[in-house]
């Protein structure tokens, strides 16, 4: 063993047999891109969704509890199955902090859904989504989503007395 990587994610890409239709939308900013994924979420639009993702096959699609997902065609499988499930969801946004450079952009947030027709809201979801720059604009390589845990609300610690 020669004790490097046998193959870096960064240089021999897979290629799809498939063809799939050219993107039609150029997403100048990764916040625009984000806006239009969570709008195709809230609308159960296939087309829209895939709009959104990177034409690559060694994109990265992890909802919680479910194994991940690799390359488009499995992404675009999956996203078609949730949607036609007929579950509306809304979402709302929080905890957002951002990471942006030239050609990156890494967003952490909290996703908090709500399912047409269910009393309350779910468990919210920690998610990192990343963003490429691509010659088409920015474009979606990662969606990673894990139940948030449970905060227990402790007693706060009392402050000590000693004054310095």
């Amino acid at each position: 063993m020669s004790g490097r990587l046998s193959r870096p994610c960064w240089r021999a890409r897979r290629v799809s047999a498939t063809i799939r239709p050219v993107k039609k939308t150029s997403f100048p900013t990764p916040q625009d891109c984000e806006a239009a994924f969570y709008e195709a979420l809230e609308a159960a639009d296939l087309e829209a969704m895939m709009e959104v993702w990177a034409e690559d096959e060694e994109i990265i699609c992890v909802h919680p509890g479910w194994p991940r997902l690799t390359g488009y065609e499995q992404i675009r499988e999956n996203w078609a199955r949730i949607f036609r499930s007929g579950e509306r969801l809304k979402v709302h946004l929080s905890a957002q902090v951002c990471v942006q450079g030239m050609m990156l952009s890494v967003h952490s947030l909290h996703e908090n859904i709500l399912v047409a027709g269910e009393p309350k809201a779910r468990a919210p979801v920690v998610t990192t989504n990343v963003y490429l720059r691509t010659a088409s604009g920015w474009r979606m390589v990662v969606h990673h989503g894990s139940i948030a845990p449970q905060v227990a609300r402790a007693e706060p610690e009392p402050l000590p007395k000693i004054l310095h």
